[in-house]
């Protein structure tokens, strides 16, 4: 049995950050970053966002919980970066402005 890479799991985290909700026809495959912005923490939109990574992709599902974390860091003047954290390996979601 071929075992997946870190780096194959990066590649489909990443494929999966390029596709936007319902890009592909009769499927919710994908992701939509920037609604999790303007929105309190407190309503849980990073754990929403990261459950819907590991039902999309499924390979995921094996990580412990501990080992898929999603981050923002401000960079200034007005830059907001977000990234998916993988085993400790950190993948861009986004930068957008706030």
């Amino acid at each position: 049995m071929k075992k997946i890479t870190a780096q194959e799991a990066q590649a489909m985290i990443s494929h999966w950050l390029h596709t936007p909700t319902n890009g592909y026809l009769g499927s919710d495959y994908g992701q939509d970053a920037k609604a999790m912005l303007q929105n309190p923490q407190s309503l849980g939109l990073g754990d929403a966002f990261l459950n819907k990574l590991r039902q999309d992709v499924p390979i995921l599902q094996t990580l412990g919980t501990d080992d898929l974390n999603l981050y923002a860091v401000t960079e200034q003047p007005d830059k907001l970066k977000i990234l998916i954290e993988m085993a400790g390996r950190p993948i861009e979601v986004a930068e957008v402005d706030k």
